[in-house]
């Protein structure tokens, strides 16, 4: 800030939410800032059966009384260094900037998926194998977390909002017809 670097603790993250419900005294944040988010997840309606289980759940206090933490700063960080040991084919790799170059020349796009996007895409790739007990990237992580990554980075041209579409809509299409790579499993070291 002016000048001076202020060095964050770690781990360090934003979270935000957005109520589409109450835009009074909020404003749409710019395309840049947008941009820096490295996903965006809609959460929807739960089931009838989900809802009736928060009911029960909270018929007798709040949930969040009990709450506590699942994870400390250390094992956080270990985790973040981890995922970045998770190997990514380059046939991978090229799939993904391929979905966000196919954002950029998107008939319905006026502005796509950046370098940030294709990063973001990248490291939750990463992270997705890694929860899933995988020291290696299929293009399937690469599909599931695709819409989350990118689409919110998409900025859909009036005519073609006019014609619902939207940012997900335009990440599915392209999903469907990008080529998914064969993965490969890294070499051994020593090879």
């Amino acid at each position: 800030m002016d000048g001076v670097t202020h060095p964050m603790p770690r781990p360090f993250m934003v979270l935000a939410t957005k109520n589409p419900i109450e835009y009074e005294g909020t404003f749409p944040l710019p395309e840049a800032q947008l941009d820096r988010f490295m996903v965006r997840i809609r959460l929807g309606y739960p089931t009838q059966a989900e809802e009736i289980t928060i009911i029960e759940r909270q018929e007798r206090g709040h949930s969040i009384d009990t709450l506590g933490p699942v994870v400390g700063p250390g094992e956080l960080v270990q985790a973040q260094e981890g995922v970045r040991e998770v190997y990514v084919d380059p046939l991978v790799k090229q799939y993904i900037v391929s979905l966000a170059e196919a954002s950029r020349k998107h008939e319905a796009v006026y502005l796509g998926a950046s370098p940030r996007g294709s990063l973001a895409l990248f490291r939750l790739s990463q992270a997705r194998a890694l929860l899933r007990g995988r020291d290696y990237v299929l293009p399937d992580d690469v599909k599931t977390l695709a819409e989350a990554a990118l689409a919110h980075r998409l900025i859909v041209k009036p005519s073609a909002r006019m014609r619902e579409v939207t940012g997900t809509s335009v990440v599915q299409e392209i999903l469907a017809s990008q080529p998914v790579p064969g993965a490969r499993s890294p070499a051994p070291a020593g090879r």
